[in-house]
């Protein structure tokens, strides 16, 4: 075990994110779920607002785990024209996929945020935060719709990834931070003693305004 849970792994990464302590153009977005636990530590461990991230990638109908985009819940989109022109994906199903992806980020923001708009991230640099990497799928779709709203920079930022995940995301963001990177790798949770599962309503509370 490397980490004792989410909150020792993101105390762990603040002392790593330590130059970005009391900027005024910092921003910590977490990844919901359980990268909001992470995002939390290290806001209040450097003093900087924090945020969530929505996004999801665009499935080629019928590949779905093959995305031809990405969409962010701030309304940004990214499309893959390479992938849409060799999967032949019609304008027609990338407006329905796009339809239907940005319904369900629309429904996850209401839950999390309530009626509270979303921080601007516009020329600011975004401290990006999951609890964990794998595949870097969903990470790397996240990446691509924050860029279209046009941040200073990124910083990605977890406690854990396979190496190979690390090298490929590393050349789209500005800045990688990873604790461990082991080459024998099998799921997020090995590295954690407590890595229990995350609720909603967790995440609805600790991203509630104080009082």
């Amino acid at each position: 075990m490397i980490f004792e849970n989410r909150q020792d792994a993101g105390r762990q990464l603040a002392t790593h994110l330590a130059e970005f302590a009391d900027r005024p153009d910092a921003i910590v977005l977490g990844i919901p779920r359980g990268g909001v636990i992470v995002a939390l530590e290290i806001a209040q461990a450097l003093r900087l607002p924090l945020d969530i991230f929505l996004a999801h990638k665009l499935g080629v109908p019928g590949h779905e785990e093959l995305a031809f985009g990405a969409i962010a819940a701030t309304g940004s989109r990214y499309l893959d024209e390479e992938v849409i022109r060799e999967m032949c994906v019609s304008p027609e199903a990338i407006d329905r996929v796009t339809t239907q992806v940005r319904q369900l980020l629309h429904q996850r923001a209401l839950l999390y945020r309530g009626r509270r708009p979303p921080l601007q991230l516009a020329g600011r640099t975004v401290l990006l935060v999951d609890d964990g990497i794998a595949t870097g799928a969903s990470v790397y779709a996240a990446i691509l719709a924050l860029r279209q709203i046009g941040p200073a920079a990124i910083v990605l930022a977890a406690p854990v990834a396979p190496a190979s995940t690390c090298a490929w995301l590393r050349g789209s963001v500005d800045r990688l931070v990873c604790l461990h990177a082991p080459p024998d790798f099998h799921a997020v949770g090995q590295f954690f003693r407590d890595f229990s599962q995350v609720e909603d309503d967790e995440i609805v509370r600790l991203l509630q305004p104080p009082a």
